[in-house]
């Protein structure tokens, strides 16, 4: 078993923007998928940190995730800056349920056992951004990853820290 990583997959399915304006994003979503299944096992994990995708709803999210839920392995998700679809881990929890999306986990506030590694993290933000919105942002992200890395320390295990 293994543990991998990857973030920004920016997947829009459901969602009119095409990752393929940027140079490099050709047939990322093609490239993605082979990849994945040529590395991934249905024994390993992948943690996605954050920007899983463009839409702005868990509803319109739904295609996006039952992409990655049809790829090997188990998969947790954690938030980032572009996932305006994020909802509550237990509203996305009854989503996946009512969708058959049996191969997704939330890492929100919590962490997770994989293979002896404690598996945490949160969005995070922009430390040197002094904006007063930003430092609230700041201090919420904080404690969610204090909220993280506490639940970790109760696994045990060695502690693996994911920021976007």
């Amino acid at each position: 078993m293994s543990l991998f990583a990857i973030g920004d997959t920016h997947l829009s399915f459901s969602t009119d923007k095409p990752m393929n304006i940027f140079r490099g994003w050709d047939n990322y979503v093609e490239r993605l998928s082979k990849n994945w299944k040529n590395i991934v096992t249905d024994e390993d994990t992948v943690l996605i940190a954050g920007d899983v995708s463009w839409s702005m709803s868990l509803s319109g999210a739904l295609e996006d995730l039952k992409f990655i839920d049809a790829l090997p392995g188990k998969k947790i998700l954690m938030k980032g800056n572009h996932d305006y679809w994020w909802e509550t881990k237990t509203k996305m929890e009854r989503f996946f349920k009512e969708n058959s999306l049996e191969t997704l986990s939330v890492l929100h506030n919590n962490a997770y056992l994989v293979d002896g590694f404690a598996v945490c993290g949160t969005r995070g933000w922009f430390y040197d951004d002094n904006s007063p919105d930003a430092q609230k942002v700041v201090a919420r992200e904080a404690g969610r990853l204090r909220m993280s890395i506490a639940e970790a320390k109760k696994l045990g295990g060695e502690i693996i820290v994911f920021l976007h």
